[in-house]
């Protein structure tokens, strides 16, 4: 497999190794977008909850950083997969 090469829509030739690369940093960059953006949403939305019902904060941050955990681990999820590009 050393050494064969690709070729891609411009015409122009990439070996394997650079393909793993491009791929383990796409997986990367997509896969990490989705969980940014629901992490800020939920801490936004969580604190702006906090601000109108501070009495019912402690449920409120429970969820919340129950939440968080769960969108981080599509990021998780994501990092295994390049990695598993990278070294596969």
């Amino acid at each position: 497999m050393e050494g064969e090469a690709v070729k891609v829509a411009a015409g122009v030739l990439l070996d394997t190794e650079s393909v793993k690369l491009l791929a383990t940093a796409l997986v990367m960059g997509i896969g990490s977008i989705g969980p940014a953006l629901a992490i800020g949403l939920l801490a936004g939305k969580g604190l702006e909850a906090i601000g109108r019902n501070p009495e019912a904060s402690g449920k409120i941050q429970t969820a919340m950083i129950l939440s968080i955990a769960f969108a981080e681990a599509v990021a998780i999820y994501a990092l295994v997969v390049a990695l598993i590009i990278k070294f596969v």
